[in-house]
């Protein structure tokens, strides 16, 4: 059957023009039933199905029908097996050149299928979509881990400056505990010392100022240096009433 040429499938009847060519053909199948040409709402799957069938045509043509030499019962035995070769290999012969026609036949209508334009654009749509998908990915996945990077370096910076703020506050703080100990220890001292070191009446004796300032000492070594500053009046509290005790019990009450 003739297949049907560019002005014909151009007018509209592309798909039915062709089922019957195809139609046509199935009968020498050795497959049956054979898969049909279908239609414009024809899905892939059965697009592809239909191509790779006939791509792979079997068909049960032999083409004994065309041999152009039929030995009979008078020719002898080599006469015979000659022409048999003969007609086997134009049967091959053509048999060859009817697949090639077919092929020839399915190039042709694949390439004004207009099916399988679709089913190429929606497969490039998807590989291009899931292109920019996968692009998007990795660029967010980059960008999260920049941020990441960005959020540690700025928690490990934070960390830094507050580790060293902390240290330098200690630092000062230890001084400023430091010179509250030197200050305080001058305010006491000179404390005791308005207090005539605690004596009852005249000058202290040298033996009541030591055992006054070992007092004041021991009372320095047992508070905290941070302490000092706000124990100072407590701990004069405590030392003041022992003015009109002799020395001896001043020492005994504060160990």
């Amino acid at each position: 059957m003739l297949t049907p040429n560019k002005k014909e499938a151009a007018r509209g009847n592309y798909y039915k023009l062709w089922s019957r060519v195809f139609k046509s053909e199935a009968r020498f199948s050795k497959t049956q039933p054979v898969p049909m040409f279908g239609d414009e709402n024809s899905t892939k799957e059965e697009v592809d199905n239909f191509y790779n069938f006939w791509y792979n045509f079997d068909s049960w043509r032999s083409f004994e029908y065309l041999d152009e030499d039929v030995p009979d019962d008078n020719e002898n035995r080599d006469q015979k097996r000659h022409m048999e070769r003969k007609n086997t290999n134009a049967r091959k012969k053509k048999k060859a050149e009817d697949n090639t026609r077919l092929r020839k036949m399915l190039d042709e209508c694949s390439a004004g299928d207009e099916r399988i334009k679709k089913f190429r654009q929606e497969a490039n749509a998807s590989k291009n979509k899931k292109k920019l998908e996968k692009e998007a990915a990795e660029k967010k996945a980059k960008e999260d881990a920049r941020l990441k990077k960005e959020a540690e370096e700025k928690a490990a910076k934070e960390a830094e400056e507050k580790a060293k703020a902390d240290r330098e506050a200690n630092k000062k703080a230890k001084e400023a505990a430091k010179n509250a100990v030197k200050k305080n220890k001058r305010v006491l001292r000179g404390s005791v010392k308005d207090a005539n070191y605690f004596a009852a009446g005249g000058d202290a004796a040298p033996a009541q100022i030591d055992a006054v300032l070992n007092d004041v000492e021991l009372v320095q070594g047992k508070i905290d240096a941070d302490e000092i500053a706000a124990s100072l009046e407590s701990s004069m509290a405590l030392l003041l009433p022992t003015r009109s005790r002799p020395c001896g019990a001043a020492r005994s009450s504060v160990s």
